[in-house]
């Protein structure tokens, strides 16, 4: 297992090493102790999965304390290009994002940890996207921003006319209006 540094503290890609055979493939996508080596010492307490058509852009959302989460996400089949946007208030690199092209076929794994708002947009149909959280789901602590924000920039690799929303996804404030509380 690989895991390597972003180009913004705490955002870690984690490359799994993959066995190959005659029957299909194997590989850790968590192991503890390789997390903690990395500095990654979280008690995972929830897994999340879901499935998208092509088009769906999910996010930009979060957690405020105390219910903020750490996540490690990854792509069972098909393809998404990840992001998340930093909201550390203290941060150098407050308002940036990194963006990530997770696939079945890749493998690649993001960790994602509190302090910043996480969203995915499905670039191929029938896709199974999945999540560790180190904390507990809850709807009071709910934060986000609106997905296309002309501010943070995001290039989501997809085409306007494709976009599939969630009616919440699509009230979400601007990310000068929104506060971060990070």
């Amino acid at each position: 297992m690989k895991i390597t540094k972003t180009a913004i503290e705490g955002l870690l890609i984690v490359e799994p090493r993959i066995f190959n055979d005659d029957r299909g493939y194997f590989y850790e996508s968590y192991n503890k102790n390789k997390f903690v080596e990395a500095g990654i010492n979280v008690d995972f307490v929830q897994d999340n999965q879901s499935f998208s058509h092509k088009g769906a852009v999910r996010g930009l959302h979060g957690q405020a304390d105390p219910f903020a989460q750490g996540k490690l996400v990854r792509v069972i089949s098909g393809r998404v290009l990840d992001v998340a946007v930093d909201i550390r208030k203290n941060s150098a690199t407050y308002g940036k994002h990194i963006s990530v092209e997770l696939s079945g076929e890749n493998k690649l794994l993001f960790w994602i940890p509190r302090g910043f708002l996480h969203g995915f947009a499905t670039l191929e149909d029938n896709t199974i996207f999945t999540y560790k959280v180190n904390n507990l789901y809850d709807k009071e602590s709910e934060i986000g921003v609106i997905w296309n924000d002309a501010d943070l920039g995001i290039d989501w690799g997809i085409s306007k006319n494709e976009i599939l929303l969630s009616p919440k996804d699509e009230v979400l404030p601007a990310f000068k209006d929104f506060v971060s509380p990070f």
